[in-house]
């Protein structure tokens, strides 16, 4: 097993995306973490209606939170990257109201279980960063609910493929102007509100018209204006986030 990466050497913190931190403010988290956890790819990371005993930080890879149905059917709220809070709801509800699956293998910085009312008591600065992790993932789910609303499938497959080839680029995870994109047809799905053939369809089109190349996982997207417009996506970057 790999040694825990100390707060002070987190390969994310550098990155442009994320906002500085202060000395005793790392100091305070790094004392709130109780160790690092690893997922293999598929794994329940946290389980939909059980307990949970801690907050977790994504440190590397994707996963995604999910509400299923007695029958089985699933919708995909919203995907996780590196820097995203897991299990939040957890700490202040009896039971966790939805489920968190890894969608890679994932590395995970772990806190206690008390860590957030110590943070909100102790840290007002770490408490409202919090607040504001809490509230982005909140308006990362209005965005779901608006593409399955009012969004045509085109324009839903579009503004999610947009989405998160930003956000994987705001998370250093570019390369040679792709990103790995580990999601199945299923996932798309799930997430739209499509059915899979639908979602097959829809990606072929993006394929042939020269939008997107997307295979052996990678996702390239080859004008991102002209996918923002088939998409009507035009989310303003957000501001450097807070890490905790």
């Amino acid at each position: 097993m790999e040694p825990p990466i100390p707060c002070t050497g987190c390969p994310l913190r550098p990155l442009a995306a994320f906002k500085p931190v202060t000395a005793r403010e790392i100091a305070s988290i790094s004392a709130a973490k109780v160790g690092q956890r690893l997922c293999t790819t598929g794994a329940t990371i946290l389980a939909e209606g059980q307990a949970t005993t801690r907050v977790y930080v994504l440190l590397a890879g994707w996963a995604f939170r999910f509400k299923t149905l007695e029958d089985g059917r699933r919708q995909i709220l919203n995907f996780l990257l590196p820097g995203d809070m897991l299990g939040l709801q957890g700490e202040l509800l009896a039971n966790l109201p939805h489920g968190v699956e890894a969608l890679t293998e994932v590395n995970l910085c772990a806190f206690a279980a008390d860590a957030v009312p110590r943070f909100f008591g102790n840290h007002p600065g770490i408490a409202l960063d919090i607040t504001w992790l809490a509230a982005h993932e909140e308006r990362l789910v209005d965005d779901v609910v608006l593409s399955v609303g009012r969004r045509t499938a085109m324009e839903r497959v579009a503004a999610l493929l947009v989405h998160l080839f930003k956000r994987a680029a705001s998370a250093g995870l570019v390369e040679d102007g792709t990103i790995r994109f580990p999601l199945t047809q299923l996932h798309i799905a799930d997430a739209l509100g499509l059915s899979v053939v639908h979602t097959n369809r829809v990606l072929q089109r993006l394929r042939k018209g020269g939008f997107i190349r997307l295979d052996a996982q990678r996702l390239a997207i080859g004008d991102l204006r002209a996918m923002q417009r088939v998409g009507r996506y035009w989310e303003e970057p957000a501001p450097r986030r807070p890490l905790l």
